[in-house]
C-alpha cells in the first residue's frame, strides 16, 4: 500500500513525535491504553463500512539511518481470533513551512476483516493513517506548569510613610437635626391613652373602658315605657286579688 498525507505542521515536530513512544501513542486515534503497560500498548477499535472491530496489540516506531521510520504493529480480535500485522515506512519531506508524509509497506489480516470487501478495508485503512499522521503534528510535548514562587523569594516593597504636609485632619459635617411633625389625631389619643395606662396593673388595663374615640356609645334609656311597666304589675295584682275577695263573697251569700 501507499498513502500520502499533507500535515500543516513543520517536520521538525512529527521527528520529535516519533521519536517519543508515548507521543506515538497519544496520536493513534482512539487508542485505549492498558494501565502499567508500555506505550503504545492497548485497546484499538476500528470502523470499516458499517462493521466495528475492537484489536488488542502493540504498535512500535523504529529510526532509519535515512531518515525515515518503521513502524511495526500486530493485534488480535478482543473477540475473536482474527489477527493483524502491519509493516509500514514513514518519509517526512518539508513543503513551505509544513510536512508530507509517504506511507509504504504492507498489511495482512484474517477474521473478520478478510471477510469484508476490500476497498471499504482500504478506505479505513488510509483513513486511520491520515489522522495518525495529523496526530503527530498535534502530539506536542505537554509542558509542565511554572512552579509558584516562595513567599519567601518575592520582593516586598519597602513601606513608604506618608509626608506630613499631605496628612489632614477629618473635616467635620454638621448633622442636621430631624424635623419632628405634629402627629395626627388618631395618634395623638393613642398616645394619651397609653400614657394613662402606665402606672396600672394588668386586671386593671384589660377591665379598663376605652376612651377617647374608641369609646362604646351608651344604649338610650326609654325612661316612659320603664315608669309605666313599673306601675302596671301593681295594678293588676290589685285588680285579681279584689276579683277574688268579690267572688267569695258572693259564694257566701248563696
Amino acid at each position: 500500500m501507499e498513502h500520502q498525507v499533507y500535515v500543516p505542521a513543520p517536520a521538525s515536530r512529527l521527528r520529535a513525535a516519533l521519536a517519543d513512544p508515548a507521543r506515538v501513542a497519544r496520536a493513534v486515534p482512539g487508542l485505549q491504553q492498558d494501565a502499567g503497560a508500555a506505550p503504545g500498548t492497548g485497546r484499538l477499535k476500528v470502523r470499516i463500512g458499517s462493521h466495528s472491530i475492537t484489536y488488542r496489540g502493540s504498535l512500535r516506531v523504529s529510526a532509519h539511518d535515512d531518515g525515515s521510520y518503521a513502524l511495526d504493529g500486530d493485534a488480535t480480535e478482543a473477540r475473536g481470533t482474527g489477527t493483524v500485522k502491519l509493516a509500514l515506512t514513514f518519509r517526512l519531506a518539508d513543503k513551505d513551512g509544513d510536512c508530507t508524509v509517504t506511507v509504504t509497506g504492507t498489511a495482512s489480516a484474517d477474521g473478520r476483516v478478510a471477510e469484508l470487501p476490500a476497498e471499504a478495508v482500504e478506505s479505513a485503512a488510509k483513513r486511520l493513517l491520515s489522522r495518525f499522521a495529523e496526530g503527530l503534528g498535534e502530539a506536542a510535548e505537554p509542558t509542565a506548569p511554572d512552579a509558584p514562587a516562595s513567599i519567601y523569594e518575592t520582593e516586598v516593597p519597602p513601606l513608604s510613610s506618608p509626608s506630613p504636609e499631605r496628612v489632614t485632619e477629618p473635616v467635620e459635617e454638621p448633622v442636621e437635626e430631624p424635623v419632628v411633625e405634629p402627629l395626627p389625631e388618631i395618634f395623638a389619643e393613642a398616645a394619651h391613652a397609653r400614657r394613662t395606662m402606665i402606672g396600672r396593673s394588668a386586671e386593671e388595663v384589660d377591665h379598663a373602658p376605652p376612651r377617647g374615640r374608641y369609646a362604646p356609645v351608651p344604649a338610650p334609656q326609654t325612661v316612659a315605657g320603664s315608669s309605666a311597666l313599673r306601675w302596671a304589675a301593681p295594678a293588676a295584682a290589685l285588680a285579681l286579688a279584689s276579683a277574688i275577695v268579690v267572688t267569695r263573697a258572693l259564694r257566701r251569700r248563696r
